[in-house]
């Protein structure tokens, strides 16, 4: 008979994505470093332009890299980083890593569950789902479980 999954827990969650905040840290300000000639970049790098905010490339480079970092890695590893030091993983309904699509739908949605601040309907939502799911979870048919 097989083992119902173990859902992970806002603790465990919140450890795989501080591990993740620091890998993107260290590699994010040696590389501003290295092209900018500062650690940090200055509010001058970014500007409003006809009502929107224009990054620095190198910050949108970033964004792009931290997005496909999560959606691959999940999709067909089952996990970040982060997420494998905190001994948790994504998968499907049926138990399997979700794959391209899914992980997409679900990584997205994140900007969902960051509303209105700091992931506050990720976690009341977590917090109040027996499964510890949050919006992009119960869109892309998708949980976070201990890893086995």
């Amino acid at each position: 008979m097989e083992k119902p999954p173990r859902y992970a827990g806002l603790v465990a969650r919140l450890l795989a994505i501080a591990v993740d905040f620091v890998l993107f840290c260290t590699v994010f300000f040696p590389i501003t470093r290295l092209v900018k000639g500062v650690w940090l970049l200055s509010i001058s790098d970014h500007r409003w332009t006809n009502g929107w905010i224009a990054f620095d490339p190198i910050c949108l480079t970033f964004l792009v890299v931290i997005i496909a970092y999560y959606v691959v890695l999940e999709a067909y590893a089952g996990a970040t980083v982060g997420k494998w030091v905190a001994g948790i993983r994504v998968v499907d309904l049926d138990g399997n890593t979700p794959g391209l699509a899914t992980s997409l739908l679900r990584n997205v949605l994140r900007f969902v569950d960051s509303l209105p601040a700091l992931n506050i309907l990720g976690v009341i939502l977590i917090l109040q789902s027996e499964q510890n799911a949050r919006f992009g979870d119960r869109v892309a048919g998708t949980r976070v479980v201990r890893a086995l």
